[in-house]
């Protein structure tokens, strides 16, 4: 397990990452932890998110893993950034060899209301809700939380 502290940002205060964890969720004081057990490992040069072994689509009806995976790679990205790895999503961009625009909309992902990511993660998200709505590709969706679930009908 790594812990590491940050000064600034509310959303860093602590970040604890656990390897071949199991999914769960918690409250520390005013903030609210989701643990996604997602692996990542290289194939080819690239770094490549997987659910656990023995997880799988079929399991569990409602969990959009392709959204889930691009889910982890936002946070992730957001992650590499923030710790100064990359000074910026065009840095990132050109070190993992992809579209700086594409990067950019994945890493918009963060700024999700928890509630809509914890659906995500449950798979009992609303239907219409998908890597293009979320991502904001045709319309960027408000930073504010109660705004965005009101744009995209989510009832929690």
């Amino acid at each position: 397990m790594t812990e590491a502290t940050y000064e600034g940002n509310p959303r860093l205060r602590r970040v604890r990452v656990d390897i071949d964890g199991s999914a769960q969720q918690f409250m520390t004081g005013s903030q609210r932890i989701t643990v996604v057990p997602l692996k990542i490992r290289r194939k080819h040069n690239r770094k490549i998110l997987t659910p656990p072994s023995g997880i799988s689509a079929d399991n569990y009806g409602g969990l959009d893993l392709p959204m889930i995976k691009t889910l982890g790679k936002a946070f992730y990205w957001q992650r590499l950034i923030d710790e100064g790895k990359y000074a910026s999503t065009i840095d990132l961009a050109r070190a993992l060899k992809l579209e700086a625009g594409w990067v950019a909309e994945v890493i918009r992902m963060t700024n999700l209301a928890p509630e809509i990511i914890e659906a995500i993660l449950d798979g009992s998200q609303p239907r219409h809700l998908n890597l293009h709505t979320i991502r904001g590709r045709n319309e960027a969706l408000p930073r504010e939380w109660e705004e965005q679930k009101r744009l995209l009908n989510f009832i929690s």
